[in-house]
């Protein structure tokens, strides 16, 4: 029987989309090629007893209408805050601690410089105008280039909200948009230090240093997020990030959605310029009288579909949608937990800072030479690392007395054979952590390594880009991941895109997944 609509790819935002249309009567498909759903966002056993996130790894931007309208907790998501947000270890033993209250963390600063610890509620305060701005268009549909009198009308409401910012605010707003991380935290602060801890959410999911232009708007992107109702909180699911996807699909299979894993889609089938359904690797037609891609929109178009059935301007312009995360990822399993010289030193370090994410990037400098490292050399020779122990939080994932961890890596350029160069890059972050942390590596019970090609071949993500392609200011909001295309169709009728290279971008959210699914129904 044909299916009404076929979504290729089951991670999170395809889950989304599927449950929203089951939810309006749709006969739904899930199309996932791997062994199990939730793409990045699904956990694993990596080595015998442990289990972890294996792509994704923490829970901040996960939206609150989604969570709330497919009764995420009801069919099984528990989510944890970290006790303490971010450590960032120094190499002269100290530390500054991102804890919770903003007292506190004033308090904390100004051990580095009591001019930083004065300007942070500017920051925040400025900082949270902006996610404000932010979170008020994540649920809607950009108003679409060349689409007509209501996208005009659109972009007459969208620029009204933007009339009532003051001009300080406007100026803020502009700045985000476009200056590098550096250039915008240099308004508030002046230590190094201070400045590396705040700059390194500019530098997720990137590959550049902190010079360059659009890594403020990195920054603004992780910060419009809440946990459990709190703003500005980071958080685990219980079980890891599979918790959420396996939630997801519980909810969706109640509405009927049909979920296939090891069902890799080969092409989409194209008559007439209407997408009519999918076939399969082992060759096999599905029909459908809809399709919706969950997948990075250069997988889709460059490899699913023949660029004989596609404008050619469009070809042209998707032959140069930028993808590209210097991102390495690693689990680890270990014997014990780690002990961090910084923490081991001072006093008011406490239990609560190892469940916190630990970042090795202590300076600026630090993390711009990472960079150039990788431009240089392949990768870089002292890496940035966020440091994750969801077993602190969640003793379902190792066994009793044990502990897992999560490596997240900056700086590996995703252009080099990561074939080749795979355990020697891993080699390099384990030293690194053990300068920290020294006797971390005689901790390591067994690992799992994931450089950019792996996380391609896996999970589809183009040069190991965790967003589905980069968050510049020619690849958002209405221009994602192609002006005249913002509004998750594309210019085959009846074919969809619901995955982060849609508005608005990366993350575990499930927002591209519920706006395309609102746009799909407008078409029915």
């Amino acid at each position: 029987m044909s299916t009404d609509a076929i979504i290729i790819g089951g991670g999170h935002n395809g889950l989304v989309c599927a449950s929203y249309l089951a939810d309006a009567g749709m006969r739904v498909k899930v199309l996932e090629k791997n062994e199990q759903i939730g793409g990045p966002a699904s956990t694993e056993e990596f080595h015998p007893g442990f289990r972890n996130s294996v792509g994704a790894y923490t829970v901040s931007l996960l939206n609150p209408k989604v969570i709330n309208d497919l009764e995420l907790h009801k069919h099984g998501l528990k989510i944890v805050e970290r006790k303490v947000n971010n450590v960032f270890p120094h190499s002269d033993g100290n530390f500054l601690a991102f804890v919770h209250g903003r007292n506190e963390l004033k308090k904390e600063i100004a051990q580095f410089s009591k001019h930083d610890a004065k300007q942070v509620d500017r920051f925040f305060s400025d900082i949270e105008m902006v996610s404000d701005q932010i979170r008020s268009v994540l649920l809607e549909t950009p108003p679409n280039a060349g689409g007509g009198f209501k996208d005009v009308l659109r972009t007459a409401v969208l620029g009204n909200r933007f009339r009532k910012l003051n001009v300080d605010e406007g100026r803020v707003l502009l700045d985000i948009f476009s200056k590098s991380v550096s250039d915008f935290l240099d308004y508030y602060f002046k230590d190094q230090r201070v400045k590396a801890a705040f700059a390194f959410d500019g530098l997720v999911g990137t590959y550049s240093d902190t010079k360059q232009a659009g890594t403020a708007y990195v920054l603004a992107h992780h910060a419009f997020g809440e946990v459990n109702g709190k703003k500005g909180i980071w958080g685990h699911a219980i079980g890891g990030m599979g918790a959420i996807t396996q939630s997801m699909a519980a909810y969706a299979q109640t509405k009927g959605v049909d979920i296939e894993v090891n069902c890799a889609v080969r092409r989409v089938v194209v008559k007439n310029n209407e997408a009519v359904g999918v076939e399969l690797d082992d060759g096999e037609i599905i029909e459908s009288s809809r399709v919706v891609s969950n997948l990075n929109p250069a997988l889709l178009f460059r490899r699913m579909i023949n660029a004989s059935n596609l404008p050619e301007e469009f070809n042209r312009r998707m032959a140069n949608y930028k993808n590209g995360s210097g991102t390495l990822r690693m689990n680890v399993a270990l014997r014990d937990l780690p002990d961090f010289t910084c923490l081991k030193n001072h006093k008011r370090a406490t239990e609560d800072h190892l469940t916190s994410g630990i970042i090795i990037g202590p300076t600026v400098d630090y993390l711009d030479q990472a960079y150039k490292d990788a431009e240089e050399l392949g990768w870089s020779r002292e890496p940035i690392i966020e440091m994750l122990i969801p077993s602190t939080l969640d003793d379902s994932l190792a066994p009793p007395g044990k502990h897992v961890a999560s490596l997240f890596c900056h700086q590996f350029n995703p252009g080099l054979n990561w074939d080749v160069h795979r355990d020697k890059a891993a080699r390099t972050v384990i030293n690194q952590v053990e300068k920290y942390a020294p006797g971390f590596r005689e901790l390591i019970l067994g690992q799992q390594v994931l450089t950019p090609i792996d996380l391609e071949r896996k999970f589809g993500l183009i040069n190991g880009d965790i967003f589905h392609g980069k968050l510049s200011l020619d690849q958002m909001f209405s221009a994602r991941p192609i002006l005249g295309y913002g509004n998750y169709r594309t210019p085959i009728n009846k074919l969809y895109m619901c995955g982060s290279g849609t508005h608005p971008g990366g993350g575990v959210t499930g927002i591209p997944g519920h706006n395309a699914a609102r746009e799909i129904l407008k078409d029915r």
